[in-house]
């Protein structure tokens, strides 16, 4: 056996929960890895919105959407994934199987734009309210900067007080490695 690193699992994650036809979220597009990695989950009769407060951010996104002609499956947002309630339209409410958030900083942008935790939060809490029963979020925490070490408390704290008859929270992490490494919490609706 072989355990999974960080991102491999947190795709692991994403592709048990998502199927053909399915409502995705990419709660943080940044370049648009796991947007286009959800659109192919997805398939051509699904659907993915992606969520971004950084303009730069989305070209990439779009550009690697055009690039393996999927764009058309995914709706872009320059939104914080905070307004993912009121952006998702209601008829895809319930029918969301999976979302993604990778939180901290865009990687080669501007780090002083960050992830807090008062948006994550708020908008795990719209997600947990409009995802399908056994959707899964899988947020990947950054935590080597101060910012991130903030966010990474608030958030821990918070998915702790999830009622387990509501949901499941599982945290994956490696505990002897160096230099903060990122780590998983999923949320299982149930």
């Amino acid at each position: 056996m072989k355990l999974e690193r960080i991102l491999p699992f947190a795709r692991l994650l994403l592709e048990k929960a998502i199927n053909p036809g399915d409502i995705a979220i990419d709660a943080t597009v940044g370049n648009g890895h796991d947007t286009l990695f959800l659109s192919q989950l997805v398939g051509t009769d699904g659907k993915v919105f992606g969520f971004d407060i950084q303009e730069q951010a989305l070209e990439s996104c779009y550009e690697k959407l055009r690039a393996q002609n999927v764009q058309e499956r995914v709706t872009l947002f320059h939104k914080g994934h905070q307004h993912v309630g009121d952006c998702v339209p209601p008829s895809f409410h319930g029918k969301i199987t999976g979302a993604i958030f990778n939180l901290g900083y865009l990687p080669g942008g501007d780090k002083s734009v960050v992830t807090t935790p008062e948006t994550t939060i708020s908008a795990v809490k719209q997600l947990l309210e409009i995802l399908a029963p056994e959707g899964i979020i899988v947020i990947v925490i950054y935590h080597g900067h101060p910012e991130g070490q903030i966010e990474r408390d608030n958030l821990v704290e918070y998915v702790k007080t999830l009622d387990q008859k509501e949901a499941h929270v599982l945290n994956y992490q490696f505990l002897n490695q160096k230099n903060n490494p990122p780590f998983i919490i999923a949320i299982e609706k149930r």
